[in-house]
């Protein structure tokens, strides 16, 4: 049988669009959009490094909550207010998905307000981590 999981973090946004933060469906993890809104300060970094850093601990802390990591992180979606930001933003996420190697969109829409500068999205696949990995290089 199936297992479902819906993990809310008490964010006043999931409750006003009725949306979980997480759902995890068997081993297959789905993470909302997240912003870098500090849960504990409800501030938001204005430095786009430190709000790409603040986004990564939600993350990070959402999939905890389901046995998870950013190791079993297996695709992501980035979204950067500011196209001038692009290489800032994709350094970090770079130092944080070394050697994790997810599938990566990244694209550049007005985010829900100018405050964000950066929101990520992704799917992992609880075990990833652990699972035997090959690398194959193709010409596309």
């Amino acid at each position: 049988m199936t297992t479902i999981t819906k993990i809310k973090t008490g964010s006043k946004f999931e409750d006003h669009a009725s949306y979980s933060r997480i759902v995890a469906v068997d081993n297959w993890i789905f993470v909302s959009n997240t912003a870098g809104r500090n849960p504990e300060t409800k501030e938001i970094p204005a430095d786009v490094t430190e709000q790409t850093l603040q986004v990564f601990a939600n993350i990070e802390r959402a999939l905890a909550a389901v046995d998870s990591s950013l190791a079993d992180v297996v695709a992501s979606r980035v979204f950067i207010q500011d196209p001038a930001d692009t290489e800032t933003v994709m350094t970090t996420i770079g130092e944080k998905f070394r050697g994790i190697d997810p599938t990566t969109t990244v694209t550049c829409p007005p985010l829900g307000s100018t405050v964000y500068k950066v929101e990520i999205e992704v799917t992992a696949y609880r075990g990833a981590a652990r699972a035997d990995i090959t690398y194959r290089t193709v010409s596309v």
